[in-house]
Order: structure tokens, then C-alpha cells, then sequence
């Protein structure tokens, strides 16, 4: 049942991260640019997903820390599996623009959106526990 509860606030991240990227896009992307835009929203990002998961990380009610990483990796496989089908399917990116944002060698700073995304679940447990 803790799957069922973290896929609905993965559904919940989601949400907040279009709303973010509408807000990106809109505001900031056309005073620093579309790039550096991305670079930046990637921090304001990990922000918005720690928020929402310290909200609800004791409403998913995982039972042990590798429930918490496997919450986790299902989240960055379904964020990777949502922004990858509508950059390609919905806004018709070709796989150099989608691979950009991954390409840390030039800038590119998602992977380590992800990287936190993976952790944000245990360590929003360990916040909410030491209260």
C-alpha cells in the first residue's frame, strides 16, 4: 500500500515541477536565458520536491529505509519515463535537447536533480523522525 501512496505523491511532485517549469519558463528563462534557466530551476526544483515529500513521506508510511530507496528509484524512473515521453511526444525536443540537461560535462545539472530525487524520500524520513 506505501507504493500505491508514493506513486500519488510522485503524481503530486510532478504536478508542483510543471507548475515550476510554466513559472521557468514564463519568468525567468527570458531575463537569463533558456539554458541557464533550466541550470538554476534544477536548485529551486530540489527545493519544491523536498517540500512536498517531508510534507507527505509519513502518509506514504514506508516501512524500512530500503522501501524509502526503492520509493526513490521508482521516482526517478517514472520522472525519467514522464519528461523524456513529453519532451518527445508533446513538444517534439530532439534526444540532443532532452540529453542536454543530463550532459554534465557541458552544464547540464539533472542528473543530480535525480540524484536527490532518489534520497529525498529517506531523507525526509530522517527529518520527520528526528522531530
Amino acid at each position: 500500500m506505501y507504493l500505491l501512496r508514493s506513486i500519488l505523491v510522485w503524481f503530486l511532485i510532478i504536478f508542483v515541477e510543471i507548475i515550476h517549469g510554466t513559472v521557468r519558463q514564463l519568468f525567468l528563462a527570458p531575463v537569463v536565458g533558456d539554458f541557464p534557466a533550466r541550470r538554476i530551476a534544477v536548485f529551486t526544483g530540489m527545493i519544491l520536491i523536498f517540500l512536498v515529500t517531508l510534507i507527505f513521506i509519513r502518509r506514504i508510511d514506508a516501512p524500512d529505509n530500503r522501501s524509502l530507496f526503492l520509493i526513490g528509484f521508482i521516482w526517478v524512473f517514472l520522472t525519467v519515463l514522464f519528461e523524456f515521453s513529453l519532451g518527445i511526444f508533446v513538444f517534439n525536443f530532439s534526444w540532443t535537447r532532452l540529453m542536454e540537461d543530463y550532459n554534465i560535462a557541458r552544464g547540464g545539472l539533472m542528473a543530480f536533480g535525480l540524484l536527490f530525487l532518489f534520497f529525498a524520500p529517506y531523507l525526509a524520513d530522517r527529518l520527520r523522525n528526528k522531530q
